[in-house]
Parts: structure tokens; C-alpha cells; sequence
């Protein structure tokens, strides 16, 4: 490899790396908002640690969690959808 192809390769992998890393498997589901669980369930008038607290914390996971696996399920119909119809856009 010629030593002037070297700095180009090297930004391309860089660049490469540095445009994988925008992405990521199990992002929070935009129907979650992003909130901080933490400050939602205390914006809630629950004190930290009290069992409403560990309440609301638990119904934010199960919430978070099932809209993952609705997310995940959509997207695996559609991959089936369009092995089996690949005459249809």
C-alpha cells in the first residue's frame, strides 16, 4: 500500500467509527420520552426509597420494557412481511 493512501484509509476508519457509534441497539423508545426515571417518580411526590417510589420505578421499567419488545416485534413482522412479498414495495 502506497504511503499517500495511508492518512485516507485511516480517516475512513475513523470516520466509519465514529458514524457506527450515532447508532445503538436498545435506545429508549420514543413513547418513554427519555424521562429520568428518577426525577419523574419523585416530580410524582413519591420520596426516595418509599414503596411508591420502588413502585413507580418498576411500572417505568415494565413500560420501558414493553414498548422495546412491541418496537422489536414491528420490526421483525415487517422483515417477514417483506420476505414473503417481495413483489410489493
Amino acid at each position: 500500500m502506497p504511503l499517500a493512501a495511508t492518512p485516507r484509509l485511516l480517516a475512513a476508519v475513523l470516520l466509519a467509527l465514529a458514524l457506527s457509534a450515532c447508532s445503538a441497539r436498545y435506545q429508549t423508545p420514543v413513547a418513554m420520552g427519555g424521562d429520568d426515571d428518577d426525577a419523574v417518580c419523585q416530580s410524582r411526590g413519591n420520596a426516595l426509597g418509599s414503596p411508591e417510589y420502588v413502585a413507580c420505578r418498576k411500572d417505568r421499567d415494565v413500560q420501558r420494557s414493553a414498548a422495546t419488545t412491541r418496537a422489536d416485534r414491528r420490526q421483525r413482522d415487517l422483515g417477514e412481511y417483506m420476505l414473503n412479498h417481495p413483489d410489493r414495495p
